[in-house]
């Protein structure tokens, strides 16, 4: 594999996976906040259905999303199955619980009290929950780290919805995979030497917002 094919798999790894997370963060993070600081009927069923999310095995995910974007599935008049668009959708799904569940942990760890004054002294609701979201910023970076991890190492999901297409949608995961049942194994660890160092760019980026925000 030349080096400009290993940057074309590398650059969509990062795109789905930036994109998934992206969209993961902007769902997880209001119904993180909804389960965390609300009080409502079947509140802990939800609770417990994200939780049980967080755990669900990616290709497991993979074939759910699958069987939606097959051509005889419900979805399957858009297309999507075999495209960067599917992987997006499947990695979505399995970063999704992982935010909503570290939220709504966060903003519980807080002190009960915080929400209560910021209400008596005047803010709205809007207000308060950006305050307790600058209050729990850490962790919340945290669920951000988290959500990232969970989809760029991912492969069963990526390879059933995206189907490793050269030059289409095959990422570093599902090439790894593939080298590795060709017998090229110098080119699979190269491969994931590689991913391993993106994941470290990544995560040290914001790991350093956040320490940066604790101090």
């Amino acid at each position: 594999m030349n080096l400009t094919g290993v940057l074309e798999i590398a650059r969509l790894s990062l795109e789905v996976s930036g994109l998934a997370t992206a969209i993961s963060l902007g769902l997880g993070l209001p119904l993180g906040t909804l389960l965390g600081l609300g009080r409502f009927h079947g509140r802990s069923l939800l609770l417990s259905l994200v939780n049980t999310g967080m755990g669900v095995p990616p290709v497991v995910v993979g074939l759910i999303v699958a069987m939606l974007l097959w051509r005889s599935g419900p979805l399957g008049s858009l297309d999507l199955i075999y495209t960067p668009g599917a992987i997006v959708i499947a990695q979505t799904a399995i970063a999704t619980p992982v935010v909503i569940g570290l939220t709504s942990a966060a903003l519980q760890a807080l002190d009960p009290r915080l929400k209560l004054q910021l209400l008596g002294l005047g803010a709205s609701r809007l207000q308060m929950v950006a305050a307790l979201w600058r209050e729990a910023r850490l962790p919340l970076l945290a669920a951000l780290m988290a959500g990232f991890g969970s989809v760029i190492s991912e492969v069963g999901a990526s390879m059933m919805v995206g189907g490793n297409i050269l030059h289409h949608t095959r990422v570093l995961t599902t090439a790894i995979v593939l080298e590795t049942d060709m017998g090229q194994f110098g080119t699979a660890i190269g491969l994931g030497i590689l991913l391993l160092v993106i994941t470290f760019l990544v995560n040290y980026a914001l790991t350093a917002v956040q320490q940066r925000g604790k101090r």
